[in-house]
């Protein structure tokens, strides 16, 4: 919902394309960086606990960003909810991947990860039609309220047996690698879309980019160090692991930067209305939620490589039909295309979560579902910063606006080839 909205708040706050992507990075931001922090604790703080502080804390950050005065408030709220809300993931894929034996997660994910498309299919009908009416703020009303029924279904429903306390645990629990971790990730991001930071071009500030580079080395280094780390970096050794997440990455590289893209396209070239960007943006969550189960089916029964290949090639073709779709192609086509490309991103969501979770111990189920998480997602972040920086870019040449937009498809498209590449080599034992 708050996607449909970005058009709304880009006019009202007059904002560039870098900066409106912002919006979406605050919340993803947080969301993205607590993840593997939710996994690591509820192994010994529970993951109801957790999902309960989680649901709370999203709640909190969506009334804020509905009553936010100015876009500082609205930026809060939006990191407020990405700290809420980045639990929701790992600590949902723990518990499946803990109930259901390897050889039937691949069906139980597929059933799980098809929720969320369910919900973002029906979500931007809705948004389109309330900001169409009643302005931006009215997009964060439904969530608070879906927060509140949340977490009142949690606390009747999930056994409060799945919490065992383990004592000295936030005590041993390792929050140097942690902070040394997201002031790292934050330091990225800064250097990717550094203008409205320090005022000096993307890509360009040479200070970050040594900022950046001396975090990562420092967190290496530490997390070497340590008997318990936060990032378990022994769990890269593992060919089928490391290939994984990084096309899991790829996925969500393009997915960010395309549904950021597209809502803000269809204002700028299409001229479409609000509702009716609120329709369009159903096609492809609607898509995914058809496949998702079907793409871990096929992965229980014939492996994950081949689901995950398909995809990205698929979604590979699809963006580089996209770059080069005339203005004057009709919605109907721009409508198969979102479709093409949600069945594609459908196809290997369970796969590659299967892929991952296949041979981790249950001890160890939070804490790799939460660095699995947090590295698809941190494709989703820079993909999402990556395309305001790029689109600002073009649009500051001599590129027309529908060129302009051509040119960052074509970019993304790329992306999916580097996918495609690494997950020829995913061979499951």
């Amino acid at each position: 919902m708050s996607r449909v909205a970005l058009p709304v708040i880009r006019d009202h706050f007059r904002l560039q394309p870098d900066m409106t992507a912002w919006v979406a990075t605050a919340f993803m931001l947080p969301f993205m960086i607590l993840m593997p922090v939710y996994g690591g604790l509820s192994d010994s703080l529970g993951k109801r606990r957790l999902i309960l502080a989680g649901i709370f804390i999203f709640s909190i950050g969506t009334a804020i960003a509905t009553l936010a005065p100015s876009l500082s408030w609205l930026m809060a709220g939006r990191a407020i909810q990405g700290v809420g809300v980045g639990g929701i993931m790992p600590l949902g894929m723990a518990l499946i991947s803990t109930i259901f034996l390897p050889d039937e997660r691949g069906k139980a994910l597929g059933t799980w990860s098809s929720v969320g498309p369910t919900t973002a299919f029906i979500g931007p009908l809705f948004a389109g039609f309330l900001i169409e009416q009643w302005g931006w703020r009215v997009a964060f009303l439904p969530p608070m309220g879906v927060g509140v029924i949340a977490f009142l279904i949690v606390m009747k429903i999930v056994p409060s047996q799945l919490d065992q306390v383990k004592r000295d645990s936030l005590r041993s629990f390792d929050w140097p690698g942690a902070i040394l971790l997201a002031a790292a990730m934050i330091s990225l991001l800064f250097y990717l879309s550094s203008r409205p930071i320090t005022g000096v071009p993307p890509l360009r500030d040479w200070r970050l980019a040594s900022i950046t580079a001396m975090l990562a080395l420092c967190f290496l280094f530490w997390e070497k160090q340590q008997k318990n780390p936060f990032v378990a970096i022994d769990i890269f050794r593992s060919r089928v692991f490391s290939i994984t997440s990084f096309c899991a990455s790829m996925r969500m590289f393009v997915m960010g930067g395309i549904s950021f893209l597209v809502p803000l396209y269809l204002v700028d070239v299409r001229q479409l209305s609000v509702s009716h960007i609120g329709i369009m943006a159903m096609i492809n969550p609607g898509a995914m939620s058809l496949i998702v189960r079907f793409g871990g089916q096929v992965a229980d029964r014939w492996g994950s490589r081949w689901p995950v290949v398909t995809g990205l090639t698929v979604q590979a073709m699809v963006i580089l039909i996209l770059s080069q779709l005339s203005n004057t192609a009709s919605i109907w086509s721009l409508g198969m295309i979102l479709a093409s490309h949600g069945l594609a991103t459908g196809l290997m969501l369970a796969a590659l979560h299967r892929a991952a979770m296949r041979h981790i111990s249950e001890e160890q189920m939070g804490l790799i579902a939460g660095l699995y998480s947090m590295l698809r997602f941190v494709g989703g972040v820079i993909g999402t910063a990556l395309g305001g920086v790029l689109l600002q870019r073009y649009m500051q040449q001599s590129f027309s606006m529908a060129q302009a937009y051509q040119r960052v498809f074509l970019f993304f498209a790329g992306i999916s080839i580097l996918g495609i590449i690494a997950g020829l080599g995913l061979k499951e034992e």
